[in-house]
């Protein structure tokens, strides 16, 4: 076995989920993608040449099966990525209880699982990445659901940072903006729409897989072994600045 590294990538069919799998494998990386969607998986798999297991990664024994799946391939495992989540765009007294916690389930409850087992199969020099949104601070109409999900994952990433920060595991988040991915595809696609969330972004565009992707590889690589407990905005300004309305 050589020294190349090991990661799980939860949703790893996913728009971010996929671009990051390429993005690690190409950099010499082993890796495990992991999704619900076997006919998707195999096709990751013949584009990157990732390993991929099928599973609903709202299981926590599910995570850390797949988890157990790298270290049994490898003999390593240096960190699991969580790119598994939803989008709600519904105000409050208008989300069912299914929808809510369904998007819960989703958001919080992978990244809960992947930060468990992380704790108990990550060795010395370990990191967890997760996802997280800007609308946790920018406070968007009918982002309550989906709000108070990453919130969640926001706090959980504090608290894991200073529990397995003693066993050299780190534990961090991006929080994107709005990313043109299949998911996002119902607001991207209308121009009204689309127009609305642009300029939300003072950088006037929305954010692109392979930025999201990018972020989480930097913070998966052990060269940033003193960064933990962060969420760091890859967001195009949406969670800190704004623009002035044109006149």
């Amino acid at each position: 076995m050589d020294e190349s590294p090991v990661y799980l990538v939860l949703g790893g069919t996913g728009g971010i989920g996929s671009e990051l799998t390429r993005h690690l494998t190409g950099a010499g990386g082993y890796v495990l993608a992991a999704g619900r969607d076997e006919s998707r998986l195999s096709e990751l798999s013949r584009q990157t040449g990732a390993e991929t297991i099928a599973t609903d990664a709202t299981g926590f024994d599910n995570v850390e099966k797949a988890a157990g799946r790298a270290l049994a391939l490898w003999g390593r495992l240096d960190g699991i990525a969580n790119c598994v989540g939803s989008v709600l765009l519904r105000p409050a007294h208008m989300t069912s209880e299914a929808a809510y916690r369904e998007t819960i389930a989703l958001n919080l409850d992978t990244a809960f699982g992947a930060v468990r087992a992380g704790g108990k199969l990550l060795g010395q020099g370990g990191s967890v990445v997760l996802v997280s949104s800007a609308v946790v601070r920018s406070g968007l109409p009918n982002h309550e659901a989906i709000a108070a999900a990453k919130g969640g994952i926001e706090g959980l990433v504090r608290s894991a940072a200073a529990t397995y920060g003693p066993a050299g595991i780190r534990v961090n988040a991006v929080a994107p903006g709005l990313v043109q991915t299949p998911l996002t595809a119902r607001i991207t696609s209308s121009e009204r729409a689309a127009e609305a969330s642009r300029s939300l972004h003072v950088l006037g565009r929305f954010g692109e897989p392979a930025e999201i992707a990018s972020a989480i590889a930097w913070l998966l690589d052990p060269a940033q072994g003193w960064i933990t407990g962060q969420v760091i905005g890859v967001d195009g300004g949406l969670g800190s600045a704004r623009t002035m309305p044109r006149a």
